[in-house]
């Protein structure tokens, strides 16, 4: 009986999202529309379906089980998690106040419809270069973080109903393409908004019963300082790490984290599909509360599973710090059916952390293929409806790569976002930041920044990071920084931008300077 209503919640759930698909479909006119929405997006939809986007299973499982790690391995797990979510939170706030509006403004102004086709009309890259290298990034990014997120729904269900992780991964991508493919960008949004509320649900259900189960404020105190080695509380919430080890790279490399905002394509889009510019204060409010407040609780959930693991002797051969959100709705759903109702919404709650990302990830990577791949340099005088149904088979193609791709089960659900994350952050953020900002920047300076930041991302992580002590750092940090470096270097041993260019970026300065 528990099982059946864990899974009639669910399934209410996904035929939700498919019906939402299907329903916006009919809105899709043209590829503009598949790709951004025809900018019809409200404000409350904008900001919740960007950080909902954002957010992914990291929120869910990552966070919590790095913070939830800190009781086992009594290093820096609290204070990486809490470091983590303020570079998040410093980071939200400021790309949704300098960037969304700016952004909003000059792709409106130069019709671009996705970041690669922005950044060639931003320089007046006729040939095209900048939207193919920049495709091509987010194509060597995005497929494997969506084959992440197909690898945390298999590994949901797996763990949760005993049934085989590869039939249920594909079950679970077969349900997410078909509600992309049909309804697009605008039913990615529109999902996106209604699955950051259950993602909220979920968190605010798992703290109160965790807070019950581990016997309030004081059973928590009392188990932590049950801990080996743990003396007093400052002790174990320390921001430099339990065994103070957490020192200033490491604090100052993980609020790096906060950089990679600024080149998230996913999150970009959101900013230029908003129907009215003059909304996106109402929408970096409503993000910028609900991120902050999500992320506290996330870490906060980590901290009540150790009481929940002690008090429930979860700790064995195969306990998996990441899960305890799935370990909590599981005991929820021993209550009694309504327990197994509401764990039913946990597990929706995960669900929709993870296919808010992933559908994202799927349109930004299938639109680098088909539009800016494909339709600017194979097929350039396609139909509307040869543009729509190339993107829907581009969609399909790419998720049957990252269903490959994620065949192997065995991987980290924080450590693949962190390593994305940085790809994205370190290739996009500084020239986005200087297309927007600094007139001077020209074509051969954005595609130095791209190549350099991309690159730079793997020659640490790989190379120089393994290297530890001083050069122990996110690999997103020194990433930007190179890539900063060479927009600025580059640009100024090469020529100006062209008139029109530089006119262009006059305009979109004074308007956004006379609508504020």
């Amino acid at each position: 009986m528990k099982l059946t209503m864990m899974i009639f919640a669910i399934l209410v759930y996904l035929g939700f999202m498919v019906y939402l698909g299907i329903n916006l479909s009919k809105k899709n006119k043209s590829a503009d529309d598949m790709y951004l929405g025809g900018r019809r997006l409200g404000p409350y939809v904008t900001a919740m379906s960007a950080e909902a986007s954002d957010m992914s299973s990291w929120l869910l499982m990552g966070l919590p089980g790095v913070a939830l790690l800190n009781a086992f391995s009594k290093s820096g797990g609290f204070a990486e998690a809490v470091w983590t979510a303020l570079g998040l939170a410093i980071g939200t706030y400021v790309n949704w106040l300098i960037v969304a509006k700016r952004i909003r403004v000059y792709t409106e102004k130069t019709k671009s419809t996705t970041i690669p086709a922005f950044l060639s009309d931003r320089f007046g890259d006729k040939a095209g270069i900048l939207t193919a290298v920049a495709a091509i990034v987010i194509i060597i990014f995005f497929i494997p973080y969506t084959a992440s997120g197909f690898s945390a729904i298999g590994k949901l269900a797996s763990s949760l109903f005993s049934v085989d992780y590869h039939s249920t991964m594909i079950v679970g991508a077969i349900i997410l393409v078909a509600y992309t493919v049909t309804g697009g960008f605008l039913a990615a949004s529109v999902t996106d908004f209604v699955q950051s509320i259950v993602m909220t649900v979920a968190l605010f259900v798992v703290v109160c019963f965790g807070l019950e189960n581990a016997g309030g404020l004081e059973g928590i105190q009392n188990n932590i300082l049950a801990i080996d080695g743990i003396e007093n509380l400052g002790q174990y919430f320390s921001l430099t790490g339990t065994d103070g080890s957490y020192g200033f790279l490491p604090i100052v490399s993980t609020l790096a984290w906060g950089l990679g905002y600024f080149g998230m394509p996913h999150i970009l889009l959101r900013f230029m599909a908003i129907e009215d510019e003059k909304k996106l204060k109402v929408s970096r409010r409503v993000a910028s509360v609900w991120v902050t407040i999500s992320m506290g609780i996330a870490i906060f959930i980590g901290v009540l599973g150790y009481s929940f693991v002690v008090n429930n002797n979860l700790l064995t051969d195969g306990f998996d710090a990441e899960r305890i959100v799935i370990y909590f709705a599981n005991a929820i759903a021993n209550l009694d059916s309504f327990g197994a109702i509401i764990a039913g919404v946990i597990i929706a709650g995960i669900l929709a952390s993870i296919m808010s990302t992933a559908d994202s990830q799927l349109l930004a990577a299938s639109s680098s293929v088909s539009e800016n791949l494909i339709r600017r340099f194979v097929w350039k005088n396609m139909s509307e409806k040869a543009q729509m149904w190339l993107a829907r088979i581009t969609m399909v193609i790419i998720a049957a790569v990252a269903i490959v791709l994620a065949w192997d089960q065995n991987s980290s659900v924080f450590r693949i976002v962190s390593f994305a994350w940085a790809g994205f952050g370190a290739a996009f953020g500084p020239i986005i930041l200087f297309a927007l900002f600094w007139k001077r920047t020209n074509k051969w300076g954005a595609l130095a920044g791209v190549v350099s930041g991309g690159a730079m991302v793997f020659i640490w992580k790989y190379l120089v990071r393994p290297l530890g002590g001083a050069f122990d750092i996110y690999e997103l940090l020194p990433a930007f920084i190179v890539s900063a470096i060479a927009i600025v270097a580059v640009s100024l041993l090469t020529a100006a931008p062209q008139k029109e260019v530089e006119d262009t970026f006059d305009e979109v300065v004074a308007h956004c300077k006379s609508s504020k």
